[in-house]
C-alpha cells in the first residue's frame, strides 16, 4: 500500500510554492509523496520565516509532518497541506475537532485527540492516503480508524520511544493512563498502567526512563509539576512554584538528553526551572523569557523556543541562555505545531478564529526581524 512513485502533485511542479528547491527521490518508503525539499540554507544563515497562503477559517490546533507534507488539525477538521507542490490543501475529515496529533509512519497510524468527547482515536495512514488518491479499493472498504481503550476526556498525550517499545502516556481529567504498542498480530496500543484519582488534574504529561530502568510519569498541573513512580504507583510533587500567586500555566516538561533521563526542565508562565526526577533543583539558573509565551517547545537542536506576542525567543535547553530573537512587526498570538530537522511549524491565531501556518528554517542564528 505504499505510494511508490505516484505523486500527489504532477511531476511538473519542480519547485515549491515558496521557491524552495526540490529534489526528486525515487521510492521514498513510507512518505506520502516522493518529492523532498532539500535543506539548502540561505547564504546569510539567518533563519527564514515563511507563511503558507492558505487561510484556515477555523483555529489551527495541531499539525504533524507526514513525509514532507503537513497534516493540519483545526477546530472543525483535518487537512493535508501539500508542501511538495503548489501548497494545495486537501480536506480529509470535516466537522470534527482535532486537538492533538502525531504521525507514526512506521505503524501506519495518526494518533489524535479528537471529536466532541476528546477521544483518543487512531486513523490509519493508508486510509487517509486513499481519501486523496482513491486508488485502493481494499482500503476503501475498511473502517479508517480505531479507538484506544474507549478513552474519553483526553487532555494531552505523549508518545515515548524506549528501546523497541513505544509507550503512549495519556492525561485524562484526573488520571494518567500508560499504554504500550503491541506489534502484529495485535497492531494496537494495549493498556499497561493506570493511575486514578490523582491529587492534581494533569494538564500535560510525559514519561521518562531513569538510568535505563525505572519508568516515571511526569505531569504538569495548575499548581506545578508532579511525578508518578510507575512501579509503585505513588504520586509525589516535583516542583511547586509557590512564589506565584494563584494557578500557573504549565507549558512544557522537557526531559534533557544525555542526563540518564533524570534531569528535567519544567517550563511554566514566563520561566523554566531545572530539577531532577526527585524534585531537587539541579541548576541555580532560571530560564527567564523576555515576555509571557503563549507556547513553549523543545527542538531537536537542543534548544527551547518560546512564542510571545512581541517576539519568538530561542534559548539553549541546557543553560537557558538566549540564542536568538525574532521580532514581530506587529503583535501576534502564535502557537507551536511541530518540528523536524531544522524546520519549525507554528500557526497564528487571529481574532475570529482564522489561522495561518508559518514555518521557520533555523540557521546559526542571532537577531532577526520578520
Amino acid at each position: 500500500g505504499l505510494m511508490g512513485t505516484s505523486s500527489i502533485c504532477p511531476p511538473a511542479c519542480a519547485a515549491g510554492s515558496k521557491g524552495e528547491p526540490l529534489k526528486r527521490e525515487s521510492h521514498r518508503k513510507g512518505s506520502v509523496v516522493n518529492v523532498n525539499p532539500t535543506n539548502i540554507r540561505p547564504q546569510s544563515d539567518t533563519p527564514e520565516i515563511r507563511k503558507y497562503k492558505k487561510k484556515f477559517n477555523a483555529e489551527v490546533l495541531c499539525a504533524g509532518l507526514w513525509g514532507v507534507n503537513l497534516l493540519v488539525g483545526t477546530e472543525n477538521g483535518l487537512w493535508l497541506l501539500d508542501r511538495s507542490g503548489q501548497g494545495k490543501v486537501y480536506s480529509l475529515i470535516s466537522r470534527r475537532r482535532f486537538q492533538q496529533m502525531d504521525v507514526l509512519e512506521g505503524l501506519n497510524v495518526l494518533i489524535t485527540i479528537s471529536g466532541k468527547k476528546n477521544k483518543l482515536r487512531l486513523y490509519y495512514l493508508s486510509w487517509l492516503r486513499n481519501k486523496i488518491l482513491h486508488n485502493d479499493p481494499e482500503v476503501e472498504k475498511r473502517l479508517g480508524w480505531t479507538s484506544v481503550g474507549d478513552l474519553e476526556g483526553c487532555v494531552h498525550y505523549k508518545v515515548v520511544r524506549y528501546e523497541k517499545i513505544k509507550f503512549l502516556v495519556i492525561a485524562l481529567k484526573n488520571a494518567v493512563e500508560v499504554y504500550a504498542w503491541a506489534p502484529k498480530p495485535y497492531h494496537k496500543f494495549m493498556a499497561f498502567k493506570s493511575f486514578r484519582a490523582l491529587p492534581q488534574k494533569p494538564l500535560s504529561v510525559d514519561l521518562t526512563v531513569e538510568e535505563g530502568q525505572r519508568l516515571k510519569v511526569i505531569y504538569g498541573s495548575v499548581s506545578g509539576f508532579h511525578a508518578i513512580d510507575v512501579d509503585s504507583g505513588t504520586p509525589y510533587d516535583l516542583y511547586l512554584p509557590t512564589h506565584i500567586q494563584g494557578s500557573i500555566r504549565p507549558h512544557a516538561v522537557i526531559i534533557l538528553p544525555n542526563k540518564a533521563g533524570t534531569e528535567v526542565l519544567v517550563c511554566y508562565e514566563d520561566e523554566g526551572v531545572y530539577i531532577d526526577t526527585f524534585g531537587r533543583i539541579t541548576k541555580d539558573t532560571v530560564l527567564q523569557w523576555g515576555e509571557m509565551p503563549t507556547s513553549v517547545a523543545y527542538l531537536q537542536s537542543n534548544q527551547v523556543m518560546g512564542w510571545g506576542e512581541k517576539a519568538i525567543e530561542l534559548r539553549s535547553a541546557n543553560t537557558g541562555s538566549l540564542e536568538g530573537v525574532f521580532m514581530h512587526k506587529k503583535a501576534k498570538k502564535l502557537k507551536f505545531l511541530c518540528e523536524r530537522n531544522d524546520k519549525v511549524f507554528f500557526a497564528s491565531v487571529q481574532s475570529g478564529g482564522s489561522s495561518q501556518i508559518y514555518f521557520m528554517t533555523l540557521g546559526q542564528n542571532s537577531l532577526f526581524s520578520w
